[in-house]
């Protein structure tokens, strides 16, 4: 059996020409078409409380992106839960962002794949940031320093995670000064 791998340019050819649809819960990452999982009601009021918090504390001139494409790299194109880019919508009208400042997923069902695949997926592209907002223990992961190691997804992970508590919060990186509580990440 031979699988065929996919690059970030024939990715959005089969979208532009209505094979994929736009709204077709569909990712490309590191070259293969990964469907998402669909969301339940408390993991979409999860993710815009999420996007509520982060608009806060970035404040202007941040996009805080809600399932929004990246253009991480060549073959990857994932479209995580929230996203916090630098400057305006207005500036991806000609491409999609390729160095977010900070990347969120929301995890209840897909927590395995959020910490193994995405997380070297992201540290990968060089997401300095990544949380896993994890529904099911409430709490906050926050994942930092990437690093390439063999043995990791995509040949990359991250050298710290600290676990936010209920009770705690985290200060985004791109965002020293702002303190974002987990009870206003987590509903």
């Amino acid at each position: 059996m031979e699988i065929r791998r996919w690059r970030r340019v024939e990715y959005e050819r089969l979208i532009d020409a209505g094979v994929l649809p736009p709204d077709e819960p569909v990712e490309l990452m590191g070259g293969h078409l990964v469907v998402a999982e669909p969301q339940g009601s408390y993991h979409f009021a999860t993710i815009r409380a999420v996007e509520e918090a982060l608009r806060t504390a970035f404040g202007p001139g941040w996009d805080v992106r809600v399932q929004g494409p990246l253009a991480l790299d060549d073959d990857s194109e994932p479209e995580p839960d929230v996203a916090v880019v630098p400057g305006s919508f207005r500036d991806y009208l000609a491409g999609h962002p390729s160095r977010p400042v900070l990347v969120v997923e929301v995890s209840e069902t897909s927590l395995d794949v959020d910490r193994d695949q995405k997380a070297g997926l992201y540290a990968r592209a060089g997401v300095a940031d990544y949380w896993i907002v994890n529904l099911v223990e409430h709490v906050v992961e926050v994942h930092r320093g990437p690093v390439a190691d063999p043995d990791a997804a995509f040949g990359w992970r991250y050298q710290t995670i600290h676990r936010a508590e209920r009770q705690g919060s985290v200060a985004p990186l791109a965002a020293p000064g702002a303190s974002v509580r987990v009870v206003d990440l987590i509903p």
